[in-house]
């Protein structure tokens, strides 16, 4: 079988496993891999993602992403608190500490406990610091917040930039207005959800009083369908302007946006449920657990946010459609490396020159490790 990728431009990765490929007894099909011409990743059939999913597996550890998933979340973990301090100061000025830390509290639900304690710690001592600074000194005050918030951001862009193959090339002061733009939308899409979940409390509790409990369950949903739904635009946001590259178009950040939110959840739930009934971090760091804990939680989830963008990414490696916004250019125009790269134009017969010489590649690795 051929292999699945071209070699990136910006380095030599492993060698790609087998995937399924155009049927060499039917013409129409020689020149085009699976999904080659599909203007959207939904359009593409079940023999391109086989190879998306492949490639996505091994270009995992190509681009080392154990490591560069770490430094995420150590960038987030500095972050943290001057975000949550940005947050705070901005919402505080129609909330007050009780208003905070009870909607904050059905946000955090599907932390683990430590991780919970410490979050909630760090909002009621923002929200305390900052209720008496007004005027003058809490524009002050907000500005170095999200100066310092934009740690996370940074970190980020330098993984999605790792995952898209791209090299940074901004100079310092329009990469530092794209991270402070990045950490405004985000403290924004925060804001929403802070208000989107007190707004259904306050109709869950309306509900229950006006027409039963029955719609409970009703506004659960609507409330976790609203979080999907803004924690993929936030993940789809930070995926179109954060690397150096021209930017995708929406439908093509979609799918790994979707999949970022959707393991950030299911990571954030199980690894709760691990650390409360499997694990004793207690007994094994004392009173340092719940900052291994919280650490721990932010490493898993970068885990599932750089998922989702590496999806893309191969996604993106593996239509021959321009996938930029714009006006369709030509491979090679269009200001992006894995949009650059065309899939669909190789022809059986190169794809089995490729793997031979691969396979030429391998038998010679093999042969010095041997001898």
């Amino acid at each position: 079988m051929a292999p699945n990728i071209t070699e990136p431009t910006t380095g030599h990765p492993p060698e790609i496993m087998d995937g399924d490929y155009p049927d060499p007894e039917n013409p129409s099909s020689r020149n085009q891999a699976p999904g080659a011409t599909a203007n959207s990743p939904w359009a593409m059939p079940w023999s391109a993602w086989k190879i998306i999913l492949k490639r996505v597996y091994t270009m995992w550890g190509f681009h080392n992403l154990s490591l560069v998933g770490a430094g995420v979340a150590f960038f987030t973990f500095l972050a943290l608190t001057p975000l949550l301090a940005a947050t705070v100061m901005i919402y505080g000025l129609v909330g007050d500490v009780a208003m905070v830390q009870r909607q904050i509290g059905s946000l955090t639900t599907v932390l683990p406990a430590e991780a919970r304690r410490l979050i909630e710690d760090q909002l009621i001592a923002a929200v305390t610091t900052s209720s008496g600074v007004t005027g003058f000194a809490l524009i002050i005050a907000l500005t170095f917040a999200i100066y310092g918030g934009m740690r996370a951001a940074n970190g980020l862009i330098g993984a999605l930039n790792i995952i898209n193959e791209e090299h940074e090339t901004r100079g310092i002061v329009p990469l530092t207005l794209r991270v402070a733009a990045l950490t405004l939308a985000a403290i924004f899409i925060a804001l929403v959800g802070i208000a989107s979940a007190g707004s259904f409390a306050w109709l869950q509790t309306q509900a229950e009083g006006v027409i039963g409990k029955g719609w409970e369950f009703l506004f659960k949903t609507l409330a976790w369908t609203m979080s999907i739904l803004l924690g993929s635009a936030g993940f789809a946001l930070i995926m179109r302007y954060g690397p150096d590259r021209s930017p995708a178009r929406w439908r093509w950040l979609a799918p790994g946006a979707l999949l970022a939110t959707i393991l950030w959840i299911a990571i954030s739930f199980g690894f709760a449920l691990y650390v409360a009934y499997v694990s004793d971090y207690n007994a094994t760091y004392g009173s340092l657990s719940a900052i291994v804990v919280f650490l721990m939680w932010m490493f898993l989830s970068a885990y599932g946010v750089l998922a989702g963008a590496l999806l893309n990414a191969e996604i993106e490696r593996q239509t021959s459609v321009d996938s930029t916004t714009g006006a369709p250019l030509p491979a090679g125009e269009r200001g992006a490396v894995l949009a650059d790269v065309s899939e669909g134009d190789l022809s059986i017969e190169q794809w089995l020159e490729k793997s031979q010489r691969r396979a030429a590649r391998r038998a010679a690795r093999r042969t010095a490790r041997n001898g």
